[in-house]
C-alpha cells in the first residue's frame, strides 16, 4: 500500500499464520470470539444492574451514569497504544495478560463497597480491555489471511461486536435476578481462567518486526483530548453553558488536532497516518464510531426504561432485549453467506438506516407501555441494521493492512467503537436530562407526571441516536467503495482472482477495477 515504509513487512501474514492447520485456525477464532465477547458485553452487563448497584453503594444518577462511561472511556482512551503494545510485545503474550488482568479488575469491581471503588475498578477494566481487544482482534487479522474462511471469521466477530451488548443486557438480567449485581463483574473470572487455559496451547506468538519504541505524546495527547470530549458531554446535564462544558470540549478538540499533528512528524506514531489516510478504511472507522454511539447510548436507555417505567424485573429486562441479539445473530449468519456476492458498500449504507428506522420506532414508546408494539418491531430492525453494519465493517478496516501494523489497525477500529459509545452515553444523557427537565416545567410532579418525563427523557435519547447512526449511510456509500489495492495492497492485488490465491472471496467476487477517486 502506498505509504508503508520498505523497512516494514509486507501485507502478507507470517508463515506461521498462514500455514496454520485449519482445526487450529478455528480453535483460535473460538478463544478470540469469547475475549470479545468478554469485552464488548461488559459494556453493558452492568447496565441492567446499575438500579440495584446504585441502591447498595448510595450512588448518585450522575455516579451511575460514570459507572458505564468510564469504562468505555479509558478503553477507547488507551485502546491505541494497547495496539501498539501487543504488535511489539507480542500478541499471545498480551492476550494472555490482558485477560488476566481483566479478572483481577472485575474481581475488585465485584467486591467494591464504595462507588469509589467500582468505579476504579471499572477504570481498570477499561485499561486491560484496551490491550486485549486489540491483540485478539490482530490475532485474527494474521491468521485469517483471506479467502473464504476470512468472510466468515469477521462474520463471527462481527456479529459479536454488534450482539454482545445485547448479550451483556440478558446476561445481566439473570445474574442480577438470581444472584446479585455483583455477580456481573465476577463472572469474567471463570471465562477468562477459561480463555487463558485454551490460548496457551493454541495461540501461536506473532509480533512486528522493527523500531519498537512507544508515541508518549501521541498517547498523553488522544487520552486527554478524549477524556476531555467525555468529561465535556457528561457535565452537559448541567447545561450546555456551564464552565467544564465551555472549557472542555474546546480543549477536547484542540488536544486531537494536535495529536494528528504530532503523528504525521513521530518515526514511530501510535496511529500510522498511512492507517487513517485509505479512504475506504476511513470511512469504515467512522460508522463504527457512529453505530458504537448509538448501539451503546440507545441500549442504556431502553434499560431504564424496562425496570423503572415497566418495572420489569432484571431477568425480564434482559430477556425483553433477546430479539435483537437472535436478529443480529441469524442476520449475521446469512449476510456472511452472501457477502461475498453483494459487496460491503449495500449492507453498509442500508444497515444504517434500517438500524435508524428501529431505533425511531422506539421513540413511540408510552408510560403504559405495549412491548409487542412500541418495542419489538424496533428491536428486530435494529438488530437488522446492527448486523448488516458489523459484519462487514471489520473485514473493511483491516482489509490490506500489513501485518507490521496489525495491532494499530485493530485497536483503532474497536476504538472508534468504544470512543462512539462513551460519547453518545454521555450526550443521550445530556439530552435526556434536558428532555425531562422541559416536561416537568409548570406541572405538578405527581408520580404520573415524573414517569411521563422519564418517557421523554428516553424518547429524546432514541431519536438522537437514531439521527446518529442515520448518519453513517451516507458516510458508507460515499466512502467505503473499496478497490483492489483498497483490500488487498498492491502486491496482492495483482493475483486477484488466481487460482489458490488465498484471497479474500469478496474481493474476487466484487470488487471493481480501480477507478477515479
Amino acid at each position: 500500500m502506498p505509504g508503508i515504509s520498505t523497512n516494514q513487512s509486507s501485507s502478507a501474514p507470517p508463515a506461521s499464520a498462514a500455514t496454520a492447520p485449519r482445526p487450529r485456525k478455528w480453535l483460535l477464532l473460538a478463544i478470540v470470539a469469547l475475549a470479545q465477547l468478554t469485552v464488548v458485553l461488559d459494556g453493558t452487563i452492568v447496565n441492567i444492574a446499575l438500579p440495584q448497584a446504585q441502591t447498595a453503594l448510595g450512588m448518585s444518577d450522575g455516579e451511575r451514569t460514570w459507572v458505564v462511561t468510564l469504562y468505555s472511556l479509558v478503553f477507547g482512551a488507551l485502546l491505541l497504544l494497547g495496539g501498539r503494545i501487543a504488535d511489539f510485545w507480542g500478541r499471545k503474550r498480551s492476550f494472555i495478560v490482558g485477560m488476566a488482568g481483566f479478572a483481577i479488575a472485575s474481581a475488585l469491581g465485584g467486591a467494591a463497597q464504595s462507588t469509589w471503588e467500582l468505579l476504579a475498578a471499572r477504570g481498570l477494566q477499561g485499561l486491560f480491555a484496551a490491550l486485549l481487544a486489540p491483540a485478539s482482534l490482530a490475532l485474527l487479522t494474521v491468521n485469517f489471511p483471506g479467502g473464504k474462511d476470512r468472510i466468515k471469521a469477521f462474520a463471527v466477530y462481527g456479529a459479536i461486536a454488534g450482539g454482545g451488548a445485547a448479550v451483556g443486557l440478558i446476561l445481566g438480567g439473570v445474574l442480577t435476578e438470581y444472584a446479585s449485581w455483583r455477580w456481573c463483574l465476577y463472572v469474567n473470572v471463570p471465562i477468562a481462567i477459561v480463555a487463558i487455559a485454551a490460548a496457551i496451547p493454541v495461540i501461536r506468538e506473532s509480533k512486528a518486526q522493527g523500531n519498537t519504541r512507544y508515541d508518549v505524546p501521541g498517547t498523553i495527547l488522544v487520552a486527554l483530548g478524549l477524556g476531555s470530549l467525555v468529561f465535556g458531554f457528561a457535565q452537559a446535564e448541567n447545561g450546555w453553558a456551564s464552565w467544564p462544558v465551555l472549557v472542555c470540549l474546546p480543549l477536547g478538540l484542540v488536544l486531537l488536532v494536535l495529536f494528528v499533528l504530532v503523528e504525521k512528524r513521530s518515526n514511530h506514531p501510535l496511529l500510522p497516518v498511512r492507517i487513517m489516510a485509505n479512504k475506504v478504511r476511513g470511512g469504515a472507522f467512522l460508522t463504527a464510531l457512529l453505530s458504537g454511539a448509538g448501539l451503546l447510548g440507545g441500549l442504556l436507555f431502553l434499560t431504564l426504561y424496562f425496570q423503572i417505567v415497566l418495572g420489569y424485573t432484571p431477568i425480564q429486562s434482559g430477556l425483553a432485549s433477546l430479539p435483537m441479539t437472535a436478529t443480529i445473530m441469524i442476520g449475521a449468519g446469512v449476510l456472511s453467506k452472501f457477502l461475498a456476492r453483494t459487496g460491503v458498500q449495500i449492507p453498509m449504507t442500508v444497515g444504517p438506516i434500517v438500524g435508524a428506522a428501529g431505533l425511531l420506532w422506539m421513540t413511540q414508546i408510552t408510560v403504559s407501555g405495549n412491548y409487542a408494539l412500541e418495542v419489538l418491531p424496533g428491536l428486530i430492525l435494529l438488530g437488522l441494521g446492527l448486523a448488516m453494519i458489523f459484519v462487514p465493517l471489520q473485514n473493511v478496516a483491516l482489509s490490506g493492512i500489513a501485518e507490521h501494523d496489525a495491532g494499530a489497525a485493530s485497536a483503532a477500529v474497536t476504538a472508534m467503537q468504544q470512543i462512539g459509545g462513551s460519547l453518545g452515553t454521555a450526550l443521550f444523557t445530556a439530552l435526556y436530562t434536558a428532555a425531562v427537565s422541559s416536561y416537568l416545567i409548570g406541572k405538578v410532579p405527581t408520580e404520573a407526571v415524573q414517569l411521563g418525563a422519564l418517557v421523554s427523557g428516553y424518547q429524546s435519547a432514541f431519536l438522537w441516536a437514531a439521527i446518529i447512526i442515520f448518519a453513517a449511510g451516507p458516510i458508507a456509500f460515499f466512502l467505503v467503495r473499496p478497490r483492489k489495492e483498497d483490500l488487498l495492497g498492491a502486491g496482492q492485488a495483482a493475483h486477484l482472482g488466481q487460482p489458490g490465491s488465498g484471497l479474500p472471496a469478496l474481493t474476487r467476487a466484487h470488487l471493481k477495477e480501480p477507478g477515479p477517486r
